[in-house]
């Protein structure tokens, strides 16, 4: 985890790939992992490293790219992972972790194969909150869960990006989302989203709550960043055949659990990172189909260093419900 973050001038790249109205974004799982490596998970973060890993801008120099110069663009923040559900072909790399480029920059140079036009629906600051958590969102749902519609799916930890994007790409594909969350805020504004239901993780009768809000219906598929004691009671709501996929940095320390209970229901737990540059393309796909937009908690102008500080106490503090956006 990052507790610091410090904006400096550095030089502009030899063959620039520069963002015009850039919008810098912070991640809860990615952007406080900067100056300060408190808990030593990424060792490609060091003191000078630009960090963030996602953003959206416009194409100056485009090289061999698709794209044209003047384009809106995203980048898929996954770095040498081209298009195998398994895992990455090569030396997998991350936007923001050297030696790959950060995002949190007025220019960056970047391959071509990971620029992608920006949705035309989105905002700029929804675009720029899109790429990782979306990514991870949408490999989650259904590369991993491979959600359905009418499924009944559980999304822990709402409020964070990924939980926020798991919940509006399962709505947009037909699915029932409860989702959990210590934060009765977060769980009525999850509701307005368009989750059926929700409970609060720290009650001792969380579990029940969930039972009387399924009805008699079973859980298909859990996206769950968050892990905990919670965790040990999912036996009790999962369906035969039912998907646990839990990602990210923001899970319990403690690790979760695969007993008896889940295997006796031929239950699978499986882990994903990010995602290949396929399913980022499918991704932006389907939000342009389906006219997502990213929910953003928060917004500032202009990458200064009061604003890198705003953005890095709200994470850390949990005060956001979906992305925190510095504008440029």
């Amino acid at each position: 985890m990052v507790s610091a973050a410090l904006i400096t001038n550095t030089p502009t790249p030899d063959t620039p790939f520069k963002y015009g109205l850039e919008v810098r974004k912070f991640h809860p799982a990615k952007a406080l992992e900067n100056q300060t490596v408190v808990k030593d998970l990424y060792p490609g973060v060091v003191v000078n490293s630009v960090i963030g890993a996602d953003a959206v801008g416009i194409v100056e120099s485009k090289g061999t790219a698709s794209v044209e110069e003047g384009e809106r663009v995203l980048l898929c923040p996954s770095v040498n992972w081209d298009s195998n559900p398994a895992g990455p072909e090569g030396a997998f790399r991350i936007l923001g972790l050297l030696p790959s480029p950060g995002t949190f920059a007025e220019t960056i140079n970047i391959d071509s194969k990971e620029v992608f036009p920006c949705p035309a629906h989105l905002s700029t600051a929804q675009a720029a909150a899109l790429p990782l958590a979306g990514l991870t969102a949408y490999r989650a749902l259904f590369t991993k869960c491979q959600v359905q519609k009418g499924y009944n799916v559980l999304v822990t930890g709402i409020g964070g990006g990924v939980a926020l994007f798991a919940l509006q790409f399962a709505l947009a594909a037909g699915a029932n989302v409860f989702v959990t969350s210590s934060s009765p805020e977060k769980i009525e504004a999850a509701k307005k989203l368009g989750a059926e239901g929700g409970i609060n993780y720290k009650d001792p009768n969380a579990i029940e709550d969930l039972k009387d809000q399924l009805n008699g219906r079973l859980i298909n598929a859990v996206v769950d960043g968050s892990g905990g004691d919670l965790f040990a009671k999912l036996p009790e709501v999962m369906a035969q055949g039912g998907i646990i996929t839990t990602y990210g940095d923001t899970a319990s320390p403690n690790g979760v659990i695969f007993d008896r209970n889940l295997w006796a229901r031929n239950c699978e737990l499986k882990g994903t990172a990010m995602g290949s540059r396929a399913e980022f393309a499918q991704m932006l796909e389907f939000v342009d189909q389906h006219k997502v937009k990213p929910v953003v908690s928060h917004s500032f102008k202009g990458l200064t260093q009061t604003n890198l500080d705003k953005c890095i106490s709200i994470l850390q503090n949990g005060q956001q419900m979906g992305k925190v956006v510095i504008e440029m």
